[in-house]
């Protein structure tokens, strides 16, 4: 897939209750966001922008070389938010495909940002995104740890047929839990930012499954590790721990 038709988009906004002004919280001497930025850019799959509605987040991607668009500060989710930052950046319709990394997920491993790619090589995928298997066994009930209940659908791959919280597929086997980054073909991007929220969304709580009820397939690609989400001062504290000594 060229680099040109490829676009990695980073959403970002202030708006957090419980940890305030996180995409600005220093992670080993840069801003959380620009730890993103850089994981992005190391993937190596195509330019790097990030998507916020924060000036001093922007300033901030700016300062360290980075590329930022403005957006408004009404969307209900990051796909909305990327999808405004794409009219922006792209009036002529060159990108194809974006891969849509969340702005909290400051360890991402670039392997797996590239690994969101593999499912699209199939033309009847429209979605892509990763999945590891669960190891550890709180996790199993945990509805905090989304699961993809999926089948086979390649190597390493998975094509998926739900998204819940709940412990699923019962029986001896497998649980493989969803990692929320996304590479999306254009179209489907646009077509998902059309649709209402579905009613098993509203029910799970889980964006993904409008996809699945409009008849979108998705696919996962299997990759070994699960990136720290940075949602609370003690998570905070956890990447600091992993990228403290990493100062690019």
């Amino acid at each position: 897939m060229p680099k040109s038709a490829t676009l990695v988009m980073v959403p970002a906004r202030m708006a957090s209750t419980r940890l305030p002004g996180k995409p600005l919280a220093d992670i080993g001497g840069l801003p959380m966001i620009v730890q993103v930025m850089k994981r992005g850019q190391e993937a190596d799959i195509g330019r790097v922008v990030v998507a916020t509605d924060t000036a001093e987040v922007a300033d901030a991607v700016r300062d360290h070389g980075g590329e930022a668009i403005m957006t408004r500060a009404d969307h209900p989710s990051g796909s909305d938010r990327i999808h405004e930052a794409l009219q922006s950046f792209d009036t002529d319709g060159k990108v194809q495909t974006i891969v849509n990394v969340q702005g909290d997920l400051p360890t991402i491993d670039p392997d797996s940002i590239r690994a969101s790619l593999r499912p699209l090589i199939d033309p009847e995928v429209m979605l892509s995104t990763l999945a590891t298997e669960i190891i550890r066994e709180e996790e199993r009930d945990n509805p905090n740890v989304v699961k993809l209940v999926g089948t086979p659908s390649g190597e390493g791959m998975l094509r998926a047929l739900y998204f819940t919280r709940a412990t699923a597929p019962t029986g001896p086997g497998p649980l493989y839990h969803h990692i929320g980054l996304y590479a999306w073909r254009r179209s489907a991007l646009e077509r998902f930012v059309s649709l209402p929220p579905s009613a098993l969304e509203l029910r799970e709580r889980l964006e993904q499954l409008r996809a699945l009820e409009d008849g979108m397939r998705v696919d996962a690609a299997l990759v070994d590790t699960v990136p720290l989400g940075v949602d609370t001062p003690e998570d905070l504290e956890r990447a600091r721990s992993v990228l403290g000594s990493r100062r690019l």
